[in-house]
């Protein structure tokens, strides 16, 4: 029996970084619910070919290329949207990226690249969204944070900083917009096994020894494992 508290149907949903792993998992749990899903990626072909991926039959889902280290490409995509559909109701900031290294390696355009993109961007297309939700009085920004914003692994450094900023962030922001009608929040995966991930894992029994001893499931997590925290926190159900 459906139960509108859960809906997400006709719902506008922004999820930056969703043309590949965790954030194409759950376009495509909002998009199979009903809701106009619009992804984005920085690269025209690869959010394009992700689009035609997900799209549901009747549903609506949108590809924009859009780099959100740059702060005025984000602004751009959020006017787009609301102009297209008249509202955001839901964001989800999922675009981050990775490099494994050992932390006196890094160089400033390594950090750079990690950090804009991981926390810089994720901040300022929150502002771009949160302003038209404050208007609208209602809103709800989910925040794709890690395991290493608490507990950083190795060789993760400057990763890991950033996904400690963006934990932070979610705080702020859900403190400071709660009272507009605003609701801000981060789904913290654990282990998961997606494109960015791949490397830790395979080859690797020691990992997967570790893995399997103190994981409950004794599996890695899915980027589908993500969807139903993500509809939840999108519904009326976690108002």
């Amino acid at each position: 029996m459906a139960d509108e508290l859960f809906s997400v149907e006709d719902q506008v949903v922004l999820i930056s970084g969703a043309s590949r792993g965790i954030g194409l998992a759950i376009a495509k749990g909002f998009a199979d619910r009903g809701a106009k899903v619009v992804i984005t990626g920085r690269v025209a072909e690869t959010v394009e070919a992700a689009a035609s991926e997900i799209c549901p039959d009747g549903g609506t889902v949108l590809g924009k290329t859009c780099d959100v280290a740059d702060a005025k490409s984000g602004q751009k995509l959020v006017d787009e949207v609301v102009n297209q559909f008249g509202r955001i109701d839901t964001l989800v900031n999922c675009a981050g990226v990775n490099k494994r290294m050992h932390v006196e390696k890094y160089d400033e355009e390594t950090y750079d690249f990690i950090t804009n993109i991981n926390i810089r961007g994720a901040f300022f297309m929150s502002l771009a969204a949160g302003r038209y939700m404050i208007k609208a009085g209602k809103g709800s920004q989910i925040n794709i944070d890690s395991i290493n914003s608490h507990t950083p692994l190795n060789r993760v450094a400057v990763y890991a900083m950033a996904k400690a900023a963006m934990r932070q962030m979610t705080k702020c922001l859900a403190m400071e917009w709660g009272p507009h009608g605003v609701r801000v929040n981060g789904v913290g995966p654990g282990f998961t096994l997606t494109e960015l991930a791949r490397p830790l894992w395979e080859d690797n029994p020691e990992m997967n020894a570790w893995r399997t001893e103190n994981t409950p499931a004794k599996r890695l997590g899915a980027p589908e494992d993500m969807m139903g925290a993500c509809v939840f926190l999108a519904s009326d159900a976690a108002s």
